[in-house]
């Protein structure tokens, strides 16, 4: 089978087996495009819709869980109503929502654009472009955006396909700073491109690089400066995650070779366990189970799955693996976890993707479903509001019995590996080329 007729990220990848090319030197040198000048006054904006905000990647806790309550579970024969529904540009960047805001990045030739839209009828607030000269291997998957903005106060930043990590104003997008993560920072020019979602802490803002000594970076927020780099791993596709350990805060991420956890205050490692996936491909963010310390990472491309136990010994922690297994492989999307069973797709790189349900301490197989491919969630109000590649949503409660689906609905087309954002009961939804919002309730 062709590579490129089953792979993206969100995201994408080559078939197992064939080589890579390396990059080499970083694409040549473009001039940026200069960022529109921003209106006179901002423009107004639009009365912010009841729920609780969707900040970053996987929501307000970060690990696709909200607190949104009112959500139906049956629908009548055409769907849920749909609100609005746009066509966009290229890429797979999950949008953020706030104050009745909408914030996303699409692709054009050349180009990526930063783009705010009205939350409530999909019309476009504001757009800032900038010249992009970078080519994935699978162009028709698409060239990205494949990162999640992240809000932080009066400020939005992003993180384009080529590593170039921008910080706007939220309320009119005038360009704030910018720092070239591959160019300036010589970090790993991966090659589906660059996929990590920022992730703030306190007054940073902190990113995977991938750079010698610089594996993981952090930014001031305010001006773009540098904070702390450390570390020497290769970066992969997965986005980072906020822990806490018994007390201690810890930055848990995926790099190439290893999972590790490093505080976030000064990028001083913590505790690493190894974790290999072929070609860098590794794409989906660590789950993270506070009720018992338990982190599961998985990727495809022989990388497996493994569930970590982390405990605090004083001022240290002591990371023991509990599991791992090479037959499960979570390709791309996202892995929830449900009283003591943990729910995603297994495969898909080639072959058909498995939903799978599996016991969290154990690594035990409890049941796989073959009807549902590669599906992405949001848990809320009891249940998992799911998004299948196909673009078909669905409301479904999983348990160790089964995983029932209580309604569904074909909404989107083929290369919906976008995740759903929730905010209160209207879901926003995207595949590679259309956005949309839906009333859940």
């Amino acid at each position: 089978m062709d590579r490129r007729t089953f792979l993206g990220i969100a995201l994408s990848a080559p078939v197992l087996g064939e080589a890579v090319p390396a990059f080499g030197q970083a694409p040549p040198a473009r001039k940026p495009a200069s960022p529109a000048a921003p209106p006179s006054k901002p423009p107004a904006a639009p009365p912010a819709a009841a729920g609780v905000p969707w900040t970053q990647w996987g929501g307000p806790h970060r690990n696709f869980q909200t607190e949104a309550t009112g959500i139906k579970d049956v629908w009548p024969a055409s769907g849920p109503r749909v609100v609005w529904k746009r066509a966009l540009g290229d890429g797979y960047s999950a949008p953020v929502v706030e104050d009745g805001v909408l914030y996303t990045m699409y692709g054009r030739p050349k180009e990526e654009v930063v783009i705010a839209v009205n939350a409530e009828t999909g019309e476009t607030l504001w757009e800032r472009r900038s010249s992009m000269g970078y080519d994935s291997q699978a162009p028709e998957m698409g060239n990205g955006p494949y990162a999640s903005p992240l809000i932080a106060g009066d400020r939005l930043i992003t993180a384009g396909v080529a590593g170039k990590l921008q910080c706007f104003e939220k309320r009119t997008g005038k360009l704030l700073w910018t720092q070239e993560l591959w160019g300036t920072h010589q970090g790993s020019q991966l090659a589906y491109g660059y996929a990590s979602s920022p992730i703030a802490f306190r007054d940073l803002v902190i990113v995977p690089v991938g750079a010698p000594g610089k594996s993981i970076m952090a930014f001031k927020q305010a001006d773009g400066g540098v904070a702390w780099g450390k570390l020497d791993f290769g970066n992969v596709y997965s986005s980072p995650v906020l822990i806490n350990v018994s007390g201690l805060e810890q930055l848990a991420v995926l790099m190439d070779g290893a999972i590790l956890a490093v505080n976030p205050h000064n990028g001083d490692e913590q505790w690493e366990v190894p974790f290999k996936a072929l070609y860098s491909i590794a794409v989906a963010t660590p789950l993270w189970s506070p009720q018992d310390n338990l982190l599961f990472v998985s990727s495809e491309y022989d990388g497996g799955a493994k569930v970590i136990e982390l405990r605090r010994e004083g001022l240290q922690t002591r990371a023991t693996e509990l599991w791992s297994s090479n037959r499960l492989r979570l390709h791309h999307g996202n892995a929830m976890r449900v009283g003591d069973v943990i729910y995603f797709s297994s495969g898909g790189k080639g072959s058909q993707p498995i939903l799978s349900a599996v016991e969290a301490r154990s690594g035990k197989i409890v049941w796989q479903e073959r009807s549902i491919g590669k599906a992405t969630f949001v848990q809320a109000d009891g249940k998992l509001i799911t998004l299948d590649g196909d673009g078909t949503l669905m409301i479904a409660y999983p348990s160790p019995q089964g995983f029932r689906v209580a309604a569904k609905a074909p909404l989107l087309t083929s290369l919906a590996w976008t995740p759903p954002v929730l905010v209160g009961s209207r879901a926003y939804l995207r595949d590679r080329r259309t956005m949309m919002a839906v009333d859940l309730s």
